[in-house]
């Protein structure tokens, strides 16, 4: 075959001419192909289409409404937009509530009197305060700074009210209460100025506490006749309150996303802002004056003497509770009736451990209910975390187009009136040889 053969030849008139492959109806209309080129640059039907994607477009591929935003799991730079699940919270604190029941049942068939009369009422003070100390640790735990120094402060709170009871409840417990606030505003201080770990600061705090516990080199005899079981009813209804106001009020937007701004979410080295360690410092002055009310608690109205202890049992049993009441050990999340339930949980077993006359270790216990926390805070990271935006879209509904776009199904369907001409293959060569090019280098 030769290329001189005439259904190849070049028609040089105006007219289309016979024959040939370019007048067959099937390669479509060959108007400009003569001596004016069909294309020139920028001239392609739909070469404005495919521009470089601008950033924006790719994120809006699927619309984020100002409802989505105002539900972030920080702020708008930070997390999944969505609200937290707080199904897995309401299904945990049904089997807490279970878990009461069973426990107190035990309790009751092994000692009935346990649970009436003088003893209900110390065991109503005991939980009230373990409920103090638990509530203290829910809340350090939700702004992302737990206090480790709750139980040293507790003890080294009762303590000072064994000394000076008989100057007035009112009065010594003030005086804790604010010796303990000032504590926990040092610890605020330097949490929130260098932006370091909670955990870190409140130990060296509860290590300055146990300082002052050891200045008693023994028991301490209580001073004063003040008894809370008097008041048993009222001081557990109390703390009951505190909790659960303290826990819907957590279930609040804005509250929610404020008090967790300290949970991590980046770079360490990143400052959340005044706000965040207002509220972080907050948490830690508050949590420290809580436990110095349950010190007095604890030890208020009993026979014996206080004995100075280190307290580390009291905090494991206080962040123990406040984990297995399902505050998050990451921060932020956290339920409405957890909390309090869970230092229940914690009292009522006490107690039948104590009459079953078994021999463990408070530490021992401790470790225990912590260890139980943590794989409580596993499951609501895993099942409270808010719904991403991005859960359940499949592949078709990220290609679906807009109408008037000319993209339909993620297909093209606009088409081309000519087919471009086959392209001659080249040699395995490098494409830039000046002489095949002809070009003297480009």
């Amino acid at each position: 075959m030769s290329y001189d053969e005439p259904a190849y030849r070049r028609r040089d008139t105006g007219g289309m001419g016979t024959g040939g492959l370019r007048e067959d109806s099937r390669f479509g209309s060959d108007t400009g192909f003569g001596s004016t080129p069909g294309y020139q640059t920028g001239s392609f039907p739909v070469a404005s289409e495919f521009r470089e994607p601008d950033a924006m477009e790719l994120t809006q591929r699927r619309a984020v409404s100002q409802a989505e935003l105002d539900d972030v799991f920080d702020d708008p730079a930070h997390g999944d937009p969505g609200r937290d699940r707080v199904a897995v919270h309401v299904i945990w604190e049904v089997l807490l509530l279970l878990a009461v029941g069973v426990v107190g049942f035990l309790l009751y068939r092994e000692d009935s009197g346990a649970l009436r009369g003088a003893d209900l009422d110390q065991l109503l003070v005991l939980a009230a305060a373990l409920g103090l100390l638990a509530v203290g640790a829910s809340l350090t735990l939700r702004t992302g700074a737990p206090n480790l120094a709750l139980g040293p402060i507790a003890i080294a709170s009762a303590l000072h009210f064994a000394e000076n009871g008989d100057r007035g409840v009112l009065g010594s417990t003030i005086e804790a209460g604010v010796a303990a606030a000032l504590l926990g505003l040092l610890m605020a201080i330097v949490v929130g100025a260098f932006h370091v770990p909670g955990w870190a600061v409140t130990l060296a705090g509860a290590l300055a506490a146990m300082v002052f516990i050891q200045q008693r080199s023994g028991p301490v005899n209580l001073q004063g006749d003040y008894d809370p079981t008097e008041q048993a009813l009222y001081l557990f209804g109390g703390v009951a309150a505190v909790s659960v106001i303290g826990g819907l009020i957590g279930m609040i937007k804005p509250v929610r996303r404020s008090v967790g701004r300290f949970r991590p979410v980046g770079d360490p080295a990143h400052r959340r802002g005044g706000l965040a360690a207002v509220l972080t410092g907050g948490g830690l002055i508050i949590s420290s004056g809580f436990a110095a009310v349950a010190g007095v608690l604890l030890v208020a109205g009993q026979d014996s003497p206080v004995v100075p202890s280190p307290g580390l049992d009291w905090t494991a049993f206080a962040l123990g509770a406040a984990l297995l009441g399902g505050v998050s050990a990451f921060g932020r999340r956290g339920g409405v009736f957890g909390t309090i339930l869970a230092a229940v949980l914690v009292t009522v077993f006490l107690e039948y451990e104590d009459t079953m006359g078994w021999d463990i270790s408070p530490l021992a216990l401790g470790a225990g209910v912590l260890v139980a926390g943590l794989v409580v805070t596993r499951i609501v990271e895993a099942y409270g975390r808010p719904r991403s935006r991005d859960d359940g879209l499949d592949e078709e509904e990220w290609t679906e187009s807009d109408p008037s776009s000319g993209w339909s199904g993620g297909r093209r369907t606009d088409s081309w009136a000519t087919p471009l001409p086959a392209q001659p293959t080249a040699s395995r060569t490098d494409p830039w040889d000046s002489d095949r090019w002809g070009t003297g280098g480009r």
